[in-house]
């Protein structure tokens, strides 16, 4: 089942055409991921010992657009869970205005947006590159708990 985070407009995610840049959605994407994940417990920067950690890097990040999304818009914001391998898991985002801050000229409802990142599990200790590894049991369980079920 998704996650949904509610993020409103700010004045900064606008170009001079009054709606949210293009590279906006990319933070809000990973913003939302953090969410996502703080909630199932975990973290990107997730502690299994004294000094080392699992992190995940991107690897791929897409985004499509529908519709724009203006200043004070507030979005809500579907994560899930499209695909996990053995090392690397891909997250779906959909993008809807919630609420609409000119309901005049944009209505509640509408998708602004699709996105897709793909993240690495990797270890990360103190003097060490990253390296990749399996994603362990554990946090595969919690992670399957956002995953799509139409993926």
């Amino acid at each position: 089942m998704p996650y949904a985070h509610l993020r409103r407009v700010e004045f900064r995610d606008t170009d001079a055409a009054g709606i949210v840049h293009f590279s906006v959605f990319f933070p809000m994407m990973e913003e939302a991921e953090h969410a996502a994940l703080r909630y199932l417990g975990l973290s990107v920067l997730h502690p299994i010992g004294d000094e080392t950690h699992l992190t995940w890097p991107r690897v791929s990040a897409t985004c499509d657009f529908f519709a724009p999304a203006r200043f004070e818009d507030q979005l809500r914001i579907d994560v899930s869970v499209s695909k996990i391998g053995t090392s690397s898991v891909t997250y779906g985002f959909a993008f809807q205005r919630e609420f609409a801050a000119q309901p005049s000229v944009e209505s509640a409802g509408v998708l602004i947006a699709r996105g897709s990142v793909t993240a690495v599990c990797c270890l990360l200790s103190p003097g060490q590159p990253l390296r990749k590894q399996p994603i362990p049991a554990d946090i595969r369980e919690k992670l399957v708990r956002l995953a799509d079920p139409i993926s």
